[in-house]
């Protein structure tokens, strides 16, 4: 199983080295932007498991950022910044930030509250009009029924319904699922989503999962 993958949105590259070595160190995978563009191109490229945003970046405000990322990704954002004033913290929290460190702090709080974020998304049930999603229990349910599904089949679904209405390449679908170990021009993407269709129809779901003809899978949103 890959490490989780920390995208550092951060334009003083001091403070950015030295939690790219903390992180690094706690076993995470690393990814730095040094400006709010470049970390919304690698926030969509990458597709990081959790994002630490500075708010003083060069080209526009890590607020901003917050917003841009929340209009397609539930992915979770601790901004770090040095504006310790309630009125701001609320306002960052307001925009879709789930959690706000002050500079400076010691590399153990931001430690101890990367894992808090990456631990709740790991256990929250995750639910989508009648489909919900139990990821601790490995239970999934539509319109109240349960669906069963093999190992790859839940991870796939839950993979898809972290993000409705995005659609994800058979390549991307491979990297998450089978990191990336699938040999070149294999279907076995392309079968385990029809099997997942298949169970979803049998429980009136069918059209919960969508094709897009040459691209890739997404749940409708």
């Amino acid at each position: 199983m890959t490490s989780p993958c920390i995208l550092i949105i951060e334009d003083d590259l001091d403070i950015a080295n030295v939690l790219k070595m903390d992180l690094t160190d706690a076993g995470f995978e690393v990814e730095h932007a040094d400006s709010a563009m470049n970390g919304l191109i690698k926030a969509r490229e990458e597709h990081p498991a959790l994002i630490l945003l500075d708010l003083g970046l060069p080209d526009f405000d890590g607020g901003d950022v917050v917003q841009r990322l929340r209009k397609n990704s539930a992915v979770p954002i601790i901004v770090l910044t040095a504006r310790d004033t309630v009125d701001e913290k609320v306002r960052l929290l307001g925009l879709g930030a789930d959690d706000y460190l002050i500079k400076p702090f010691h590399p153990d709080e931001l430690l101890a509250r990367v894992k808090v974020q990456l631990r709740q998304r790991t256990t929250e049930s995750l639910s989508m009009g009648d489909l919900t999603l139990d990821p601790q229990k490995r239970l999934v349910t539509y319109k109240a029924e349960e669906l069963r599904l093999s190992p790859k089949e839940f991870d796939i679904l839950a993979l898809l319904i972290r993000q409705p209405g995005r659609v994800y390449s058979r390549q991307e679908i491979g990297q998450e699922i089978w990191q990336g170990r699938l040999p070149e021009g294999s279907n076995v993407v392309d079968v385990h989503m029809a099997n997942l269709r298949a169970k979803l129809r049998d429980l009136d779901g069918y059209g919960l999962l969508r094709t897009v003809r040459g691209v890739g899978y997404a749940l409708r949103g």
